[in-house]
């Protein structure tokens, strides 16, 4: 049974940036959540017993990585650059070139991101029974990294690869050894980074790169990620369906659920009358649909509540 929804704002006061230092931040400017505002919190974690947690960009920004759509700090705040499209992927050599060279030139630093304290509590909550199912919109491997085992990566995951042709599944970091081998001499210059593993380089900059082929058939690789324009498994889905029928309350972190992909199961626990939390910083798609809407870091709330 849903409460009377409840949106709060913060006081002013800051605590220290959640983001460690010497990192770059991707964190949207925001005020610390006030007291009370945590206790509504640990009242909605405290009263729920199969708890279903689905995430997003906002969780991942404070290991430093970049999201598409936060305010002054987002891709499409930063730049005019919009996200490789899959029909563009597919179809275009060219495009699944400057791709890959981008990629390729982002790896390692975007391999390299730790889990944050977001991870980590969301971890403990799983450990002590509280977290039912982990739904993450993040192609980032963060969760894996922190231990999560009830966990659905609805997008998929950027430290896979997959052969179009003949489906095989293979390690991004494999792929990293072939195109060193076969681009030795290649340097480029970079302007700065990206969602999802990119950076950013000129066009000209990748007319020579050269990118491998299955090694089994011969076929396109990509990574195992869902483009935008492209759709999730319908096994996928129906899986979270049936996690998301199995819980009691829905908590969001870290998303404005603007993707259908991750919005619908939320349209699901409006149906089902289940009582949902959101936790983010700004409006999300679904804020009409919760009781309580709490404006933070992901990082400072989650590790604030207690998973009893």
């Amino acid at each position: 049974m849903r409460l009377p929804r409840q949106i709060l704002t913060p006081h002013t006061v800051r605590r220290a940036s959640s983001v460690p230092a010497g990192m770059v931040s991707f964190v949207p400017a925001c005020s610390t959540a006030d007291a009370h505002t945590l206790e509504l919190l640990q009242d909605f974690v405290s009263r729920a017993r199969r708890l279903f947690v689905i995430t997003g960009a906002g969780l991942s920004t404070e290991s430093g990585i970049p999201d598409y759509r936060s305010e002054g700090v987002g891709l499409y705040a930063r730049t005019d650059r919009r996200p490789m499209q899959y029909s563009e992927f597919v179809r275009s050599a060219k495009a699944r070139q400057r791709y890959w060279a981008r990629n390729f030139v982002g790896w390692p630093q975007f391999s390299s991101h730790k889990p944050n304290s977001a991870h980590r509590a969301l971890k403990q909550w799983e450990e002590r029974g509280k977290l039912h199912w982990l739904v993450t919109q993040n192609v980032d491997s963060l969760h894996s990294k922190a231990g999560h085992k009830r966990l659905t990566e609805l997008h998929g995951c950027a430290h896979r690869v997959m052969c179009l042709g003949c489906r095989a599944v293979s390690g991004r970091e494999e792929l990293q050894a072939r195109f060193l081998a076969l681009n030795p001499e290649w340097r480029v210059q970079t302007s700065g980074v990206a969602p999802d593993g990119d950076v950013f380089i000129e066009d000209e900059q990748v007319l020579h790169f050269r990118v491998p082929s299955c090694e089994a058939c011969g076929g396109i690789l990509k990574p195992e990620v869902t483009f935008f324009g492209d759709t999730v498994s319908k096994t996928t889905v129906q899986l979270v369906h049936d996690r998301l029928a199995e819980s009691d309350a829905v908590l969001v972190a870290g998303s404005s659920l603007q993707v259908y992909s991750g919005y619908r199961f939320l349209l699901a626990a409006g149906d089902r009358k289940m009582s949902v939390a959101i936790l983010n910083i700004g409006p999300t798609r679904a804020d009409h649909l919760a009781e309580l809407k709490v404006s933070g870091r992901c990082g400072e709330v989650l590790s604030a509540i207690h998973s009893l």
